[in-house]
């Protein structure tokens, strides 16, 4: 396919709040520990960034954590304190010199924390639920948070963005899915208060609701230039109860009756069928760009390795935006490629040789290269 063929991909994009990203795929945000164990930014990381920086539209940081307790991965850097600051400057401006927006991700991991990661090893959520890991056995119980601490943890989400600010950033992603602390507030699954914070629907969306009043409350106060507000959501849980299409609903009216810049889908396919909470058979993601009815971009994302996948899910879904992140690992000149009209020598599966030309830290190419089935990989069945 000629270049032409892809201009739904590489055609700018205007967020809700006016900011015009200059074509459709953005770098989905992507765990790496290749932070420094003080929670600052390393230059192996920034090295890393600048790689694929360089064609995307925006590129969405790896999470950071809001304050010590939520702290959610090893080498994981932070935006918990002003004397992070000078690392995240780094970071933004090693972004926008190639090109692209740059959005830190901010985070709470909540009962998904490591106990040896936190000052008193004790996760904390809405409610004392184990969290269920991959092969059916249950991580520790986390501690219910008290009143004073969620207006805290809030608090926090509004001081990493005007942390972001403050390094320059073009917007934050607030980072509600995945089955993280805001996640978790809303899932009827691990939130089981009976206080304002839990219960009914409504209640459940308070916490998400006031984080993100937070979030634009520090931007309408700190930010000189129009700043980036996004949210990123999980349409579904396993656990029953647990969330359905119908929560996510009501969530994404909520969201957009409060204004973003966009919405973003975390998905593990752009055509993933949902499961529970709605009568239509379509792809979650078709349904959840109907339900948003163009009151803000809808980001999509879930593997899509070739450009032709890319426009496929566009043009199938009503997306507004692609997220990309294995296939950025694999082949940081993807974009690149398709403005050359080279689509077709777009790399989808991991050169195991090519950790250098590829500038992959190495705790990540460690995680890439011994995970069986996260990314296709040269010479493997």
């Amino acid at each position: 396919m000629s270049k032409a063929e892809f201009d739904a991909l590489l055609s700018p994009c205007m967020l809700a709040g006016g900011i015009v990203l200059n074509n459709r795929v953005v770098m989905a945000p992507m765990t790496h520990s290749s932070s420094n164990p003080d929670g600052t930014v390393s230059e192996q990381e920034l090295a890393y960034y600048a790689r694929r920086s360089m064609g995307v539209g925006a590129v969405i940081t790896a999470c950071a954590y809001v304050n010590k307790g939520g702290k959610g991965f090893y080498d994981e850097f932070g935006a918990d304190r002003d004397d992070l600051v000078p690392g995240l400057r780094k970071l933004a401006e090693t972004i926008q010199a190639a090109g692209a927006k740059a959005i830190l991700q901010i985070f709470h991991g909540g009962r998904e924390c490591p106990p040896e990661l936190l000052p008193d090893g004790q996760p904390v959520s809405a409610s004392d639920v184990a969290p269920v890991r991959p092969g059916g056995q249950t991580g520790p119980a986390p501690r219910p948070l008290t009143e004073e601490e969620i207006t805290g943890i809030i608090a926090d989400f509004g001081e990493a963005t005007r942390r972001a600010i403050e390094a320059g950033f073009n917007g934050v992603e607030i980072h509600g899915a995945n089955g993280y602390l805001i996640q978790q507030f809303f899932s009827p699954h691990s939130n089981l208060r009976e206080d304002r914070w839990g219960g009914s629907l409504e209640n459940r969306l308070a916490f998400p609701l006031a984080v993100l009043r937070e979030v634009k409350a520090v931007v309408a106060k700190h930010a000189a230039m129009p700043f980036i507000v996004g949210y990123r959501f999980s349409p579904e849980e396993a656990e029953t109860p647990g969330l359905t299409m119908s929560d996510t609903f009501a969530l994404l009216d909520a969201l957009a009756e409060e204004g973003v810049d966009y919405l973003h889908v975390s998905l593990r396919k752009f055509d993933s069928l949902p499961h529970r909470g709605t009568e239509d058979s379509r792809p979650a993601l078709r349904q959840i760009v109907d339900r948003v009815a163009g009151r803000a971009p809808v980001i999509g994302v879930g593997s899509l390795y070739t450009a032709e996948a890319a426009l496929q899910a566009l043009e199938e879904t009503g997306a507004d935006l692609v997220a990309l992140g294995r296939p950025l690992l694999i082949d940081p000149d993807w974009v690149q490629k398709v403005e050359e009209g080279r689509a077709a020598d777009i790399e989808t599966e991991l050169d195991p040789d090519g950790q250098q030309r590829l500038v992959i830290p190495q705790p990540l190419w460690n995680m890439l290269v011994n995970t069986p089935g996260w990314l296709p990989m040269r010479g493997r069945a």
